[in-house]
């Protein structure tokens, strides 16, 4: 790989790859031990925070609402305010380019007893937010957004009741947003989801000290839990590390080892498909930390891949990982089918318009 003096990115092509990948550390998991650890009562420490701008979106809401966070010893420094001690923001909260931000923040800003705004850049203005404005008003908050239900949100908090909901799309963003907002509801929230989306959100809650029944596809909670602070480990982002994995699948010889790689059940289903397809996957050095699933994993390119059928219960656990399962099936034989994956529409782009 090389670049000329205009900055163009020149790649040049391989017969293989090899090597192993310290990977930045998990999106959807950063984001959820921010926002928690911001409600929790005393000081957490995250160690692995990813730095990109999705989660600095997320940090800067947090300290809008009266948080105080700081980087000390490449650690995410965050002395919790509790459940009840964020403050009214002085100005919009601006989640940038993140839709996890604006959904999952929404959950505890529904609860709260002041005037909050939401917003985002012209990217995240077009991503729809009905499918939380609609149980979020069940449960007695006042939402207003443009017309459409396109951010920004403009939320008045309140006191929130317990509702049964049960979402007409899998979606991890919208199933956390309704379990924050019933941790601070009167009596039980109950949360079905038609398929299993990733349960990050869920797992963390457990490891800082709150109690919630799930049962295959509904969570139940009560409210009127409190968040213990926690020291917090963020593994590897297997959505990053999912490119370097395809691309050893594609090229016969290859061996790519991911370190230090989340591993959890809703979230490595890929790597189960591209097993299926044909490639050699090893799972070594397996372990659990702060109730995520953490090990090395190996992907070895057999040169024999081969088309397969993947059904819609499967999408909402490999949703960002469907663009490069799409380059893969490219160089595999036969026909591969993605069922259902209408949800990669409403990303940050249009993904299948991105990769067709």
């Amino acid at each position: 790989m090389r670049t000329s003096d205009d900055d163009v990115l020149y790649i040049e092509s391989c017969r293989y790859i090899e090597g192993e990948v310290d990977l930045p550390g998990d999106k959807s998991i950063s984001h959820r031990a921010i926002i928690l650890s911001s409600i929790a009562k005393g000081r957490s420490s995250i160690r692995g925070i990813q730095k990109g701008k999705d989660c600095l979106a997320t940090i800067g809401c947090m300290r809008k609402l009266g948080v105080k966070i700081k980087e000390e010893n490449n650690k995410l420094i965050v002395d919790g305010a509790g459940m009840d001690g964020l403050k009214e923001p002085e100005d919009v909260l601006n989640c940038k380019n993140s839709g996890t931000t604006m959904r999952i923040l929404s959950g505890v800003l529904a609860a709260q007893r002041f005037y909050s705004v939401l917003t985002g850049d012209s990217s995240l203005r077009k991503r729809p937010m009905r499918r939380i404005i609609d149980p979020l008003s069940m449960m007695g908050a006042e939402i207003l957004a443009r017309e459409g239900f396109f951010p920004p949100l403009s939320i008045r908090g309140g006191n929130l009741r317990g509702i049964n909901y049960t979402l007409p799309v899998a979606s991890a963003q919208v199933k956390s947003c309704l379990i924050l907002a019933g941790l601070y509801a009167r009596g039980k929230t109950r949360i079905r989801e038609p398929f299993l989306s990733r349960d990050h959100t869920e797992r963390m809650l457990r490891y800082m000290g709150v109690k919630l029944d799930k049962k295959d596809l509904e969570i139940e909670i009560s409210g009127g839990q409190e968040l213990e602070a926690r020291d917090l480990f963020i593994p590897g982002d297997i959505s990053s590390g999912a490119f370097f994995a395809g691309a050893a699948a594609i090229l016969k010889g290859s061996c790519v080892v991911l370190k230090k790689v989340g591993i959890n059940p809703t979230r490595s289903l890929f790597l189960k498909v591209l097993e299926d397809m044909g490639a050699d996957v090893k799972i070594h050095d397996r372990k659990v930390i702060c109730e995520e699933e953490v090990a090395e994993v190996e992907v070895r390119g057999t040169g024999d891949l081969k088309g397969i059928r993947i059904s819609e219960n499967l999408i909402p656990q490999i949703i960002d990982e469907i663009p490069i399962l799409a380059v893969v099936a490219c160089f595999a034989r036969g026909k591969t089918l993605i069922e259902g994956a209408m949800e990669l529409r409403v990303k940050e782009t249009d993904r299948i318009k991105a990769l067709v």
